[in-house]
C-alpha cells in the first residue's frame, strides 16, 4: 500500500506559488459555501513521524478562514479525560455543521502506538480498528465528510531527515524539521509502525470515509496536496449535496433491516405491585442509607455511574429522582433534564450532547430521559427518518458499551403505567393547583399515540437490553413501590460493581 504512494514527487517554488494562489481562492469559496451546506467536516492528519504534518496543519491554517475551523492536537491524556471513556475526548471536538475540524492525532493514534510497543495483542488491535470504522461510519451516514490524509516517508527519507537534524542542530542551528522527543524511539521501530498502520489503514478505508496516501518527503508537494486533496473532496460532496436539493439524486439510505413484530416486554409488569406507606417509608430509609454509603464507596474507588430515566408522561420518573438525589451528597451528582435539541445540538451528531455529560471518576449523572429519544419521540413523531432511527440501536449499543467497558456503572430505568393510570393522574394535575405546571398539551397529544410509543418502546428494550446494560422495567401504578424498586436497583447494582462476591 505505501509502496503505492507516488514516491519522488517535487514541486518547485515558482509552481507551488503559482498553484498556491488558486488553491487557496478555490478552499475560502468552498468554505463559504460550507456554512450553509449544513453538514460537517472531520479532517485527519496522520502518519510517519516526521513527515511534516505540523507544518501541513499550518498551511492550511493560512489557507482557510480559521473563523470556520477547529484545529486538535491529541497529546498525552488529561485526568479528566482519563477519567471517561476514551472517545470522550474525541467526541468533545467535533465540528459542528459548517465547520471544518482538523484533527492532528486522532482515534488511530493511541491504538497504534500501543500495537507497535506490545501493550495490545493483536485481537485487542482488530477490536480498536473494528470500533473506530463503527465510529467512522456513524458519524458519516449522519452527514459527516471524512478527509482523512496519511503522510508517507521511506525508512531512507527518515534517516536521511535525522542525519541532517543532527547534523544542523551540532553546527547550532535551528533545523527544519519540528520533531516531538519521541520522533527517534518511534523512527527506531520505523517497519514496525509500517506493518501496524498499514493493516490500520486498509481496515478502515471505509467508502464513506477513505484514507488518502500523500508522499511528504518534498514539502511543498506535500502541503499542496494536502490542500488539493481537501478541496476535491469538498466539491464533490456539494456538489452531491446541490444535486440532492435539486432533486436530481435521491438520498441514499443504508439498508437497514425492518424491526420486527414487537415484542410485549411491557405487559409483563406486574402493575397491581403495590406497597403500603408505613412499609415504603420503612424500605425508603433503608435504601437511602445504603445508596448514600454506595456512592461514597464509588467515589473512593474512582468509578462513574449513569443513571438514565424513561417512561411514560406521569409515570414518576421526577419523583423517583428525587428520592435518589436524596440519598446522595449533592456534591456528588447531576441530573441533566433532556428537553428539545438547541441549534448548537442539532449541528452535531444527536449522541454529541449526551457523551460531553458523562460524569467524571466517582460521580454520578442522571439523565431525565436520554439518548433513547431518537428511538422513541424522534421516531413516533418523525423527527428523525427511519434509516436514521433504525440504525440508531447499533450505536446507542455501542455507546453504552464503552461506558461500561470504561467502568462505568450504568442503569436504565423504563417506569411503565396503564393508560389508565395515566388518565387518572392527568386529570389529577389539571384539578390541584400545584401540580397544573405538569400538564401539558402536548402530553394529551402525547396519550393519543399511546400504540406507536408502546411498539417503540417494546423494540426499544427488545433491542438495547444488552447484558451490560440491561433494562429495569418498573411498575409504575404505585409511586411507592416504583420508588422504592428504583433505589433497590440501583443499590443491587453497585453493590455488584463495587462488592464482589468473597470466595
Amino acid at each position: 500500500m505505501f509502496e503505492a504512494a507516488e514516491l519522488g514527487r517535487k514541486i518547485s517554488k515558482q509552481e507551488f506559488k503559482d498553484a498556491e494562489v488558486t488553491l487557496r481562492t478555490d478552499l475560502l469559496e468552498v468554505q463559504r459555501a460550507l456554512r450553509t451546506a449544513g453538514f460537517p467536516v472531520v479532517l485527519i492528519v496522520s502518519g510517519v513521524e516526521g513527515a511534516g504534518k505540523s507544518e501541513v496543519v499550518n498551511r492550511l491554517s493560512g489557507w482557510l478562514d480559521m473563523r470556520g475551523v477547529v484545529t486538535t492536537s491529541f497529546w498525552d491524556e488529561t485526568e479528566e479525560e482519563r477519567e471517561r471513556p476514551r472517545y470522550w475526548r474525541f467526541w468533545r471536538t467535533l465540528p459542528a455543521a459548517g465547520q471544518i475540524g482538523v484533527f492532528y492525532g486522532s482515534w488511530y493514534t493511541q491504538p497504534i502506538i500501543q500495537r507497535v510497543f506490545g501493550e495490545i495483542d493483536e485481537a485487542d488491535y482488530q477490536r480498536e480498528l473494528t470500533r473506530i470504522a463503527s465510529f467512522e461510519r456513524m458519524l458519516a451516514l449522519d452527514g459527516a465528510l471524512f478527509v482523512k490524509l496519511w503522510f508517507h516517508l521511506s525508512q531512507s527519507a527518515v534517516e536521511r531527515m535525522f542525519r541532517k537534524r543532527d547534523k544542523r542542530e551540532r553546527k547550532g542551528l535551528k533545523s527544519e524539521w519540528r520533531t516531538n522527543p519521541f520522533s527517534k524511539k518511534y523512527a527506531k521501530r520505523y517497519e514496525e509502525f509500517a506493518r501496524v498502520s498499514e493493516r490500520a489503514i486498509q481496515i478502515t478505508d471505509l467508502g464513506v470515509s477513505p484514507w488518502h496516501i500523500v508522499e511528504a518527503e518534498d514539502r511543498r508537494y506535500r502541503e499542496l496536496r494536502a490542500g488539493q486533496l481537501l478541496l476535491q473532496r469538498l466539491r464533490e460532496r456539494l456538489a452531491h449535496a446541490e444535486r440532492q436539493q435539486n432533486g436530481d439524486t435521491p438520498p441514499v439510505s443504508p439498508p437497514v433491516a425492518e424491526p420486527g413484530e414487537a415484542l410485549s416486554v411491557l405487559s409483563r409488569v406486574d402493575l397491581d405491585a403495590s406497597l403500603d406507606e408505613s412499609s415504603y417509608r420503612k424500605r425508603l430509609k433503608q435504601l437511602q442509607e445504603r445508596l448514600h454509603e454506595l456512592t461514597l464507596i464509588a467515589r473512593e474507588r474512582k468509578r462513574s455511574t449513569v443513571i438514565l430515566f424513561e417512561g411514560w408522561d406521569a409515570a414518576g420518573k421526577g419523583g423517583a429522582i428525587r428520592r435518589v438525589c436524596a440519598s446522595m451528597d449533592a456534591r456528588l451528582f447531576r441530573v441533566i433534564p433532556i428537553a428539545a435539541p438547541t441549534d448548537e445540538e442539532r449541528a452535531h451528531h444527536y449522541l454529541w450532547r449526551f457523551w460531553r455529560h458523562l460524569p467524571r471518576a466517582g460521580f454520578v449523572t442522571i439523565f431525565d430521559r436520554s439518548w433513547y429519544g431518537r428511538v422513541l419521540v424522534e421516531r413516533v413523531e418523525g423527527f428523525a427518518a427511519p434509516a436514521a432511527w433504525k440504525r440508531a440501536y447499533l450505536e446507542i449499543n455501542q455507546f453504552e458499551e464503552e461506558q461500561v467497558e470504561h467502568g462505568t456503572v450504568l442503569v436504565k430505568f423504563w417506569l411503565h403505567l396503564s393508560p389508565e393510570e395515566q388518565l387518572r393522574r392527568f386529570q389529577e394535575r389539571e384539578q390541584t393547583a400545584w401540580k397544573k405546571h405538569k400538564i401539558t398539551d402536548e402530553d394529551w397529544r402525547n396519550r393519543e399515540r399511546w400504540d406507536a410509543y408502546e411498539h417503540a418502546v417494546n423494540d426499544m428494550v427488545a433491542r438495547t437490553s444488552t447484558t451490560s446494560a440491561p433494562w429495569t422495567l418498573i411498575a409504575g401504578n404505585d409511586k411507592y413501590c416504583a420508588r422504592v424498586q428504583v433505589l433497590s436497583t440501583l443499590c443491587e447494582r453497585l453493590e455488584a460493581a463495587l462488592l464482589p462476591p468473597q470466595t
